[in-house]
């Protein structure tokens, strides 16, 4: 079988939970023990596999992917070691291990789902959006590729209302896969820069921008203070905080921090 090394600590079920904990995702499909994904055309299998994971076809291009979903740029081992002598999150890291937070493979999407998400509920946000990926995107075998943003930057406003979108989201998502903005480049940028840049654009605020470093840039110092989840959490283990200033407190882990909290959410 056709293995990818992983660093470790690994455990795919607690690293795949989110694409459980709201019912099915059309796009990153967990079941059967596996994770689904179209890339370039092609049905990705991931499974845990002896020593790894098992990557069905595995290929540069599903590799990066790969990558990617299973979160393998987080520095584990690293954060353990800090979360020692942060009585709080120890506990967290030893409940959780082998929890690798999952990153969005691509930038259009994570932003589209980002705003998706505004002001919703995450059941709601995942219905909405496998909508639009069942009328947008392609179906390949048991999952749909997301569709690109030349696709939707042809889509209507009416088009994405009819899916459930409000109709300021829908104008927020044409508007953004029209805009000139290069994503991808947005990687090479300071987190400060990424965050002006996004924020210019209609629709996407401090939040959305917070989420886009966490879940696709993968940065460690993301720390999305405005999300309810992340300050409920933050404030159940600390009390009445600023939940914005107790982000140093997590330095250099805030991103990981973040994530682990979330996971008490994800999983029973």
């Amino acid at each position: 079988m056709p293995l990818l090394p992983v660093p470790r600590p690994f455990s795919l079920e607690l690293t795949t939970a989110r694409y459980r904990a709201f019912g099915l995702d059309r796009a990153t499909v967990s079941e059967d023990g596996a994770l689904y994904r179209a890339v370039g055309g092609r049905e990705v299998r991931i499974a845990a596999a002896e020593g790894g994971v098992d990557v069905d076809p595995l290929d540069a291009e599903t590799e990066a992917v790969a990558c990617k979903l299973l979160g393998f740029e987080f520095d584990l081992v690293g954060f353990a070691a800090w979360a020692a002598g942060e009585e709080r999150i120890a506990p967290l890291v030893v409940r959780f291990a082998g929890f690798r937070p999952t990153l969005a493979p691509d930038p259009f999407e994570m932003l589209v789902g980002a705003i998706t998400a505004q002001q919703v509920s995450l059941f709601a946000a995942l219905a909405i959006r496998n909508r639009l990926v069942e009328r947008f995107g392609e179906r390949v075998g048991r999952v749909w590729a997301f569709p690109g943003r030349e696709r939707l930057a042809a889509a209507s406003e009416e088009e994405l209302f009819s899916l459930g979108f409000s109709r300021r989201k829908a104008e927020y998502v044409i508007g953004l896969a029209r805009a000139d903005l290069d994503l991808a480049a947005l990687a090479l940028l300071p987190d400060e820069e990424v965050k002006a840049q996004l924020t210019a654009l209609r629709g996407l605020g401090e939040w959305t921008a917070d989420w886009f470093l966490a879940r696709y840039l993968g940065r460690p110092r993301a720390w999305p203070a405005g999300d309810l989840a992340v300050r409920k959490a933050v404030r159940a283990l600390y009390g009445d905080v600023d939940v914005r200033a107790a982000g140093a407190r997590f330095e250099p882990f805030q991103n990981l921090t973040a994530h682990y909290l979330l996971a008490q959410f994800l999983t029973p």
